[in-house]
């Protein structure tokens, strides 16, 4: 896949100096979808499973919706299979809704579900434009703490 628009997309590191390993990953492209609307496409999501639970895929997810949202993105799509609750259950809470669900999607023959996030023109901060920045993003994710929780407090973006 050809990243026209590298901006969209983001690596996750850990603060450790010592560890310059990335743990996460999102990759997304934008596009006018059949010239009528401006569609996002997450084409894919991964986080080191040494590194899951800490809020770093839902890190990963809103600094590229906040990314095509600055694009002037009109709706946000993906495909995931259709039992992975975990993916499930994150884009879910991030307000994205089951779509369809697409019979032998992929080349295993499994199924998957579409997803999408219809976003309203007021959340638009220039509907059709274009926006140039870095040609990267990283967040940096600090140590894994105790806590059992599943906040984004040990997440920043740099």
């Amino acid at each position: 896949m050809s990243i026209s628009r590298p901006h969209l997309s983001f690596l996750a590191y850990p603060s450790d100096p010592s560890n310059s390993d990335p743990i996460g990953v999102i990759v997304c492209k934008q596009s006018m979808h059949r010239d009528i609307y401006n569609r996002g496409y997450i084409a894919m999501l991964s986080v080191s499973k040494s590194w899951r639970k800490r809020g770093i895929a839902s890190a990963l997810v809103r600094n590229s919706i906040d990314a095509m949202k600055e694009d002037g993105v009109e709706e946000i799509v993906l495909e995931t299979e259709y039992d992975n609750h975990a993916a499930l259950s994150l884009y879910e809470s991030l307000g994205f809704i089951r779509e369809k669900r697409l019979y032998r999607f992929y080349l295993n023959g499994k199924d998957a579900f579409r997803l999408i996030l219809n976003v309203p023109p007021s959340d638009n901060v220039t509907p059709g434009k274009v926006r140039r920045g870095n040609m990267y993003k990283a967040i940096q994710v600090s140590d894994y703490t105790d806590d059992e929780d599943d906040d984004d407090s040990s997440v920043s973006e740099r």
